[in-house]
């Protein structure tokens, strides 16, 4: 498959619009982006090139229903990779990941992290890491060892006013390793 795989899984919906945007400037190179919650193993499988995104809720968990979201998502999608020994190596894979810092500065983008650990245990390359300065928070599970974020880390309910210009940013860092058309 040529194109580029954008799957999310979301509470209030917010990485869900951050995954539509990421489509909406690519049209050509990324297809309509997918809740985890609709797809199988082998539907990400089928891609080398993918973009997840996820959000983080109150305690510092991924979205799913074991974790009071209102609907199914990562935390039920991932055990149903592990089951079915999903293998990353060779797939390039970027990030992205809500939380908010104000309320939750002790969990802050834990998602993306949880996410990333995953994925990377299971041979991605992963792609994108994001500077943590000008950031507010306590501890993040998403913070790699040479202290940047493992993927973009957006704030859309303190900072939301940042979203464009940190996504616009980190579009233009991950474009040459997707293979994506300048924006």
């Amino acid at each position: 498959m040529s194109s580029i795989g954008l799957f999310f899984g979301t509470d209030t919906g917010s990485t869900r619009k951050i995954a539509k945007m990421i489509q909406k400037r690519y049209p050509d190179a990324i297809d309509k982006p997918l809740n985890v919650n609709r797809i199988t193993p082998e539907d990400m499988l089928a891609y080398d090139r993918l973009i997840l995104g996820t959000s983080t809720l109150r305690d510092g968990r991924l979205p799913g229903l074991a974790s009071t979201a209102q609907m199914e998502g990562w935390l039920e999608f991932l055990p149903k990779l592990e089951a079915a020994n999903a293998d990353f190596t060779g797939k390039t894979v970027a990030l992205y990941g809500l939380g908010c810092q104000e309320k939750y500065p002790d969990t802050f983008c834990n998602g993306l992290g949880i996410l990333h650990e995953f994925i990377a245990a299971r041979g991605a390359k992963c792609i994108g890491q994001w500077p943590s300065d000008g950031y507010v928070f306590n501890e993040s599970k998403a913070i790699g060892p040479d202290g940047q974020f493992v993927g973009l880390a957006l704030d859309n309910d303190v900072e939301h006013m940042k979203t464009d210009e940190r996504l616009n940013e980190w579009l233009k860092l991950i474009t040459p390793e997707l293979g994506l058309p300048s924006v």
